[in-house]
């Protein structure tokens, strides 16, 4: 589950740095485990920022979240930003493209 996340998070990182300063809302990939999502959810790149702000949040189309192993701690329009805890948490902090 974590490699796909991870996988999206990195897609969505490309997504952004191909995004212009005045596109209003850009189209991101879901970043839930689900291998087959293909999910899309639209955000400022602001918003995206916040989202990136630490290395265990993802953003996910609304009911992809997994309570189970992640918390839900801001929601948007068709979207919700999760952290993922304990150990799913670490392996999304030690893959972190920003941090490599």
């Amino acid at each position: 589950m974590a490699e796909n996340e991870n996988l999206f998070r990195r897609v969505n990182e490309r997504v952004e740095d191909q995004a212009t300063a005045d596109e209003e809302r850009v189209e991101f990939v879901c970043e839930c485990a689900d291998v087959d999502c293909h999910e899309r959810v639209l955000l400022t790149l602001a918003a995206y920022e916040d989202v990136r702000a630490a290395p265990n949040r993802f953003v996910v189309k609304a009911g992809h979240e997994r309570l189970e192993v992640e918390r839900v701690l801001d929601q948007g329009f068709g979207y919700v930003v999760v952290e993922k805890l304990g150990p799913a948490g670490e392996v999304a902090a030690e893959d972190d493209p920003r941090q490599t």
